[in-house]
């Protein structure tokens, strides 16, 4: 007890020492708390700096069709997960996999649209096998009631039946098929404004 009692007087003794010291030299106190500011303010714009170079680099991602064709099919997944941060949705992922129920890909856009994305890659590109119904039924029928989605696309490297094309437009399912992938993935412009017709906000932003 006594021991700690002494401890502890010396602790105080010596901030008090400490106060008295810089209440003379307060000219050193100035300098460390000048140096600090400095360091710190380097240090943010460091962090800035490097924050907007990622973005920069983000915007400048760009593929060509040969491209996508090469990759294999989570790698194609993975390739419009990127385009969609690219595009701003940071919360991008990729859920392809057993058991998706039709999501490969979901991001929330910077208006505050949920996107729910069914990916199909042909390694033959417009040579191989169309998307077909069957599979827009698929996603349709779980995007928005299970993935809670405004928005509901397709993306394929390939060609979409014409069925295909007729049911989705009457279930507002969005195509992004091999035409309109290539502008998308090899230009600077979000999803949205190369499909065109997408729902309003959610809320408004800055953007809007």
């Amino acid at each position: 007890m006594v021991a700690l009692l002494g401890a502890g007087f010396l602790v105080v003794v010596l901030i008090a020492v400490v106060i008295q010291w810089l209440l003379v030299h307060w000219w050193v106190l100035l300098a460390v708390l000048v140096v600090g500011a400095v360091a710190g303010v380097a240090w943010v714009q460091r962090r800035q700096r490097r924050a907007r170079w990622e973005q920069v680099q983000a915007r400048a991602l760009r593929y060509a069709l040969p491209q996508l064709d090469a990759l294999h099919h989570r790698e194609f997944e993975d390739a419009v997960r990127e385009l969609m941060r690219r595009d701003g949705c940071r919360d991008a992922v990729r859920v392809g996999g057993g058991g998706d129920l039709g999501a490969d890909v979901k991001a929330t856009d910077p208006f505050g649209r949920r996107w729910v994305i069914q990916c199909k890659h042909r390694r033959a590109g417009d040579a191989g096998a169309a998307v077909g119904t069957p599979d827009l039924q698929v996603l349709n029928g779980t995007a928005r009631p299970v993935h809670g989605a405004d928005v509901v696309v397709l993306v394929t490297n390939g060609r979409v039946t014409k069925p295909g094309v007729a049911f989705a437009k009457t279930q507002q399912l969005h195509l992004v098929d091999r035409r309109v992938l290539a502008m998308w993935a090899a230009g600077s412009q979000p999803l949205w404004t190369v499909l065109g017709t997408v729902p309003p906000p959610r809320r408004p932003t800055a953007l809007s």
